[in-house]
């Protein structure tokens, strides 16, 4: 049973979109003697309202009451895709949710997920949060006419059905069996009737946790979204981890080796500022990229101001090594987002405004550090920088908590290609005067990882070095990547 929908976001009010990571993903299992009062279908909403950030086109749960699967889904903000009234008719003991951007797969209601099967002896409901690079290949192995969407979660859910039928611990050791064929990003939930299940790339690139209620278990994206749903963080989901949790408690088996390599950009800009990854805490992470940028590129100044929200850590950070005072400078609206309202040429080209207003007193006169995450096509920085100079700034040096993006992600960041990455085809100088700011500056990447405590071998950086962990030849972006590289002087 599901809800669907054909209506999709637009995001034109946006002078750039941000880099956008696929999914968020939650998943949670309570014993069936505790359906009635931890409400699984509530806990599932508030985990992927907690996640809401890694995926904003659809969203869905799926329910099981131990005989039958539900699932609900549209396209849409969690909150706009879920009301009190639909949740109540959520109800079981063991719940999926997903919040979805696309990036293998075009944005439509059959694929969001998450994705459902029947299977020989029931039903496999499964979410996703990465990019797989083989699909096409993966796909062969498949019947014709047995996929209903395009996207490469399809493609997993029904390889895991059609080869287990979905009974008892069968289901196991057919994921043992397909996922080390299973090429690119995957931190998946899924479930049938009386199981949920968890599992996590051999490289382990998204990130996915384990959390413990007072009764029940919870796997999410992020270890914020166990806060929110008051559960304890107990461990990471380990790089080729196959967890099973069901009424016999929580099972582990290994179906691959670990060959960690974490997304260097988690850090960067996914992840919320109040999640832990790897025992180290994002917000500590960037306030310490912050100091160690105004190491690197120190400047004299009057005021250090962040672009909200994303840049305010580091922000802090500079400030705090630097001595120079943090201040507010730019004043962000919460309600604009993503938006049904197609707006025309002249709305669109004021469409920073909307997002960002300047504080004039706090600029007037003054010279300023404005500190940001990334620069991906350089349109918002630019937008920023006139419009401070408009507000009366005497400087503006931009300092980017970042290395410059350089090349695109192949495991389930939308990042442009790289011929629209400012950083892939402009110098440091050319950029800094295509922005239009006095100064620039980007962290290095060595100081990017001293900041994240973790050793640079277990890290993905890919999008920083083109050093790409899981070979992409693999696939159509690969070869695009090998064009794009004999390309490259």
């Amino acid at each position: 049973m599901a809800h669907g929908g054909d209506g999709r976001l637009s995001n034109d009010l946006d002078v750039e979109r941000a880099p956008r990571d696929a999914c968020g993903v939650f998943g949670v299992w309570v014993p069936p003697s505790a359906a009635a009062t931890m409400e699984v279908s509530k806990l599932a909403y508030y985990g992927l309202y907690a996640l809401q950030h890694r995926g904003q086109e659809s969203a869905g749960i799926a329910v099981s009451d131990g005989t039958r699967i539900v699932v609900f889904k549209d396209m849409g903000l969690v909150a706009q895709v879920f009301d009190e009234s639909v949740l109540n008719t959520l109800r079981g003991h063991i719940a999926i949710g997903h919040c979805r951007y696309s990036t293998t797969g075009s944005p439509t209601w059959e694929n969001a997920q998450p994705t459902f099967q029947s299977t020989e002896h029931g039903g496999l409901a499964l979410g996703h949060n990465g990019n797989l690079i083989n699909t096409p290949e993966l796909a062969k192995r498949l019947a014709p006419g047995r996929l209903s969407g395009s996207s490469d979660t399809e493609v997993l859910t029904a390889l895991l059905a059609n080869g287990s039928g979905g009974a008892g611990h069968e289901l196991e050791v057919t994921a043992a069996e397909v996922l080390p064929d299973v090429r690119g990003a995957y931190s998946l939930v899924f479930m049938t009737e009386r199981t949920l299940y968890a599992a996590r790339d051999p490289e382990g690139v998204r990130p996915l946790v384990l959390g413990r209620l007072e009764s029940g278990w919870v796997v999410a994206s992020e270890t914020a979204a166990l806060d929110i749903v008051g559960a304890t963080f107990v461990r990471e989901i380990e790089p080729g981890e196959l967890v099973a949790i069901d009424a016999d408690g929580v099972r582990s088996r290994r179906f691959a080796p670990a060959r960690p390599k974490g997304c260097l950009f988690e850090y960067v800009y996914l992840a919320r500022p109040d999640t832990t990854i790897s025992g180290r805490s994002v917000q500590a992470t960037r306030a310490e990229v912050g100091r160690r940028l105004a190491r690197e590129h120190p400047v004299e100044a009057d005021v250090v101001i962040p672009t909200p929200e994303s840049g305010t850590p580091a922000a802090i950070g500079y400030a705090e090594a630097s001595g120079i005072p943090y201040g507010q400078g730019l004043v962000k609206n919460s309600y604009v987002g993503r938006t049904f309202i197609q707006p025309s040429q002249t709305i669109r080209q004021l469409g920073i405004r909307l997002k960002l207003n300047p504080l004039r007193e706090n600029i007037e006169g003054k010279r300023l550090v404005v500190v940001d995450d990334s620069i991906v096509r350089g349109n918002t920085q630019r937008a920023i920088v006139r419009m401070l100079r408009e507000a009366g700034a005497a400087e503006v040096h931009v300092r980017i908590s970042s290395p410059p993006l350089v090349w695109p992600c192949f495991y389930g960041i939308d990042f442009p290609t790289r011929a629209e990455l400012i950083g892939g085809n402009l110098s440091v100088e050319e950029i800094r005067a295509s922005l239009g700011a006095d100064t620039l500056g980007y962290i290095s990447l060595d100081e990017l990882i001293a900041a994240t405590r973790q050793n640079k071998d277990r890290l993905c950086r890919a999008c920083f070095d083109g050093e790409y962990p899981i070979p992409v030849e693999e696939s159509a972006r690969g070869k695009y990547l090998l064009e794009a590289a004999a390309k490259t002087p």
